[in-house]
């Protein structure tokens, strides 16, 4: 072991890089400079959940009810000031400062102590001390035996102490007692691991000796955050208490529970001498006489005694600082520039009018840009992974809208015998002799009205990506103000449903245009002589292979379309003697009708009539009028599919970037609306006064560390290698002396 302990010690020095050996820090305590960022970052209270991952170097004190933690605490300070009882003392942490002061005249020479709830008061009664930590911990967690992770900050000031900071955590108790709550046990296991998890932690584990060392709490949590006892220092205390034939020996020695760090025995005052408040300094000298005298610690001299615990503790924590500190330099440094980041968004607090009209005007401005270069494609925040702004707009228009056109077959809902009757009612009561017009216009009519509800559609897509667009041009002002955020999203929502109306009179108007007339005369329509023949042609390609029966009568029904009828009047016989029949006396006529025979009665037309003649009726005039239907809708098609997209840039995309900014202006920028509008939620206000604070404690605390750096490097130059500490306890030789 003592070879293993050599050779790990020899590899941590010679692993140490330049920046954070010893050397870089000659002739200067660094345990100071890390009390002084404790004290600028003590008023923001907990700082992990703002500053994750930045902890300062500490001492965590551990250790079960009963163990000596207090007794050890008072010894380091040499003055009693803690709370004392049977049940739980320590019921918050108290970080706890010895700051080491040179002896010096008046009352700057005498030992005092200072709460950092109580700045620039002095406490030199250390009972006041004490009453004051029970006042503190009372006014938090009230007079029962309840617990709080709400720190009690306590430097304390003399010649007799070395720089150490240590953190007095609550005894770990098993039992609930008094109003304690039922689940106290693990409401302090959860607060002590909090703080001995961290890596920068020494972990300082205080077990009795005269309970089962082997079984203590303190080490037992110490392990499941430190497995391998590299940052854990072992204290053992009440040796001299140790039932007979028994001794401490082995754990002092690491034998049982090796610890890197290794073991400090103590021997703290009795109950009886507390009470009859024996002084420290006599507890000490017991104490060293202790160890003297008992003859199994001899030869354990630098393992043994409150003052070999308070210079290893001393020397661990400057090596400890030494070690972290440039890397906290580090995590400060970036810590500071998120802050500042997220300060910036917060932006400065208002105070003037002036000051609340440029910002307004700033807002609006930048809204107003942000939602051009959306629509333009020139935001600095494009995203590579889903097509946004303008580009979802020129989708809709070319591979929803165009592409949905293009797939409409216009003779799709009529069929053959539509077009047969719209012939028949086209010729009225005569038979057709030519291919009518009327049928062509008025189908084509109804063809290119169905192009309104998709063209409606599109502008409809259009204005819901505009929406979309505004909702993500939200500046980082605007999250200050809810309201400014309502209204712009009220007034911007309202002036594009105002530019939809013209655009959708446009696109009305188009397709009325489209049906107001009929361009026969366009270059690109087939016409009615191209029509014919090509229907022609279809008509002889369908009658190929047709049975020779079926084409004559094909033939016949073609002809029956000129055929005319004779009608007998109602009123008599048509004949010669028509024109006579007016000199007959009516006797004679009745005469005549008792003669004739039974009068023919017609059937009544039923309400619904369709034409009776075969399906081969008019095909030639079928195929002529829906070629020209198909040729003319395309032509309307291809307007349309150019023409909608235009109207709707121009009457609400291009209109609502041009004249967004004026409308804000116009609605918003009113110096009434100023206190309204920039009317910041009291989580804002919150949040910024927070971050103000903890962008100044960072920044005091790398300026803080700038200025020691330097003052160090200046003593470099003139300090030579002597000057370093000796950090015994990190070399073998203490090992081997002890084993002797």
């Amino acid at each position: 072991m003592e070879k293993n302990l050599k050779k790990s010690n020899s590899d941590s020095n010679d692993d140490v890089p330049p920046s954070t050996h010893p050397s870089f820090f000659i002739g200067s305590s660094v345990i100071p400079i890390i009390n002084k960022l404790q004290d600028i970052f003590a008023p923001l209270g907990d700082i992990d959940d703002r500053l994750t991952g930045l902890r300062l170097p500490q001492v965590a004190v551990i250790g079960s009810q009963s163990s000596g933690k207090s007794s050890v605490l008072e010894a380091l300070v040499g003055r009693d000031f803690l709370p004392r009882g049977t049940d739980i003392c320590t019921r918050r942490p108290l970080v706890l400062q010895l700051e080491k002061r040179s002896a010096g005249i008046g009352n700057d020479s005498l030992e005092w102590g200072e709460f950092a709830h109580l700045p620039e008061k002095r406490f030199y009664d250390f009972s006041a001390i004490r009453r004051e930590i029970l006042a503190e911990t009372e006014k938090e967690v009230g007079v029962n035996k309840g617990v709080s992770d709400k720190q009690i900050r306590l430097k304390i000031c003399s010649p007799n102490v070395l720089n150490i900071t240590l953190v007095d955590l609550p005894g770990i108790t098993k039992v609930p007692v008094g109003d304690q709550p039922s689940d106290i046990e693990a409401r302090i296991r959860n607060m002590i691991m909090s703080y001995i998890k961290q890596e920068t932690s020494i972990i300082l584990a205080v077990s009795p000796a005269n309970a089962d060392l082997a079984n203590s709490d303190a080490l037992q949590m110490a392990k499941q955050v430190d497995p391998t006892g590299t940052r854990t220092i072992g204290v053992i205390t009440k040796l001299d208490i140790m039932d007979k034939g028994t001794n401490a020996r082995n754990f002092l020695l690491g034998k049982v529970i090796p610890l890197r760090l290794g073991y400090i025995g103590v021997v703290n005052r009795s109950q009886e001498d507390i009470n009859n408040n024996r002084p420290i300094r006599e507890a000490l000298a017991y104490e060293e006489q202790f160890f003297r005298d008992y003859h199994v610690y001899r030869g354990l001299s630098d393992r043994c005694g409150i003052p070999q615990l308070a210079k290893k503790l001393n020397q661990i924590l400057e090596q400890h600082i030494r070690n972290v500190l440039p890397t906290l330099k580090t995590d400060l440094t970036s810590h500071l520039v998120a802050v500042e980041k997220e300060l910036r968004a917060y932006g400065e607090a208002l105070e003037s009018k002036g000051e609340r009209g440029a910002m307004l005007l700033n807002i609006l401005t930048k809204y107003s840009e942000a939602f051009s270069s959306e629509v333009d494609g020139k935001s600095q925040a494009m995203t590579t992974k889903e097509l946004s702004g303008g580009a979802r707009i020129h989708h809709v228009f070319q591979s929803i809208f165009v592409k949905s056109l293009e797939e409409v077959d216009p003779c799709e809902d009529l069929s053959d015998e539509d077009i047969r009757i719209a012939i028949h009612n086209a010729t009225g009561p005569r038979n057709a002799l030519f291919v009518p017009e009327v049928p062509f216009e008025v189908l084509v009519r109804r063809q290119i009205a169905r192009l309104l509800d998709p063209s409606l559609q599109c502008l409809r897509f259009v204005y819901d990506e505009l929406i979309k667009i505004s909702r993500a041009c939200e500046t980082v002002e605007m999250q200050r103000f809810s309201e400014l955020r309502r209204r712009l999203e009220d007034v911007t929502a309202r002036f594009l449903r105002d530019d939809v109306k013209p655009a959708e009179r446009m696109i009305t108007n188009l397709i009325d245009m489209e049906m107001d007339y009929i361009n026969s005369s366009h270059p690109n329509f087939i016409g009615g002589t191209k029509a014919v023949d090509m229907a022609q042609n279809e008509l002889k390609t369908m009658q190929v292979g047709r049975p020779q029966s079926d084409n004559d009568r094909a033939s016949s029904a073609g002809t029956s379309t000129t055929r005319t009828w004779g009608v007998t009047s109602l009123f008599g016989i048509r004949g010669s003697s028509v024109g006579n029949s007016s000199k007959r006396h009516a006797t004679e006529v009745v005469h005549d009708i008792n003669l004739a025979p039974p009068v023919i009665q017609l059937k009544n037309p039923p309400p619904v009539l369709r034409p009776g003649e075969t399906e081969t009726e008019y095909q030639v005039e079928i195929i002529v009028t829906k070629l020209l239907i198909t040729s003319y809708y395309d032509i309307v098609r291809r307007n349309i599919q150019d023409l909608v997209p235009k109207a709707i840039m121009h009457y609400l995309v291009n209109h609502a970037k041009r004249n967004l900014l004026g409308t804000f202006i116009e609605k918003l920028y009113r110096e009434n609306l100023y206190e309204d509008l920039l009317r910041e939620h009291d989580d804002v206000v919150i949040q910024r006064r927070t971050t103000v604070e903890m962008c100044n404690a960072l920044r005091q605390a790398v300026e803080t560390l700038d200025e020691f750096v330097a003052d160090v490097s200046t003593l470099s130059s003139s300090d030579s290698m002597d000057a370093l500490p000796n950090f015994s306890y990190l070399s073998s030789n203490s090992y081997s002396k002890s084993s002797t």
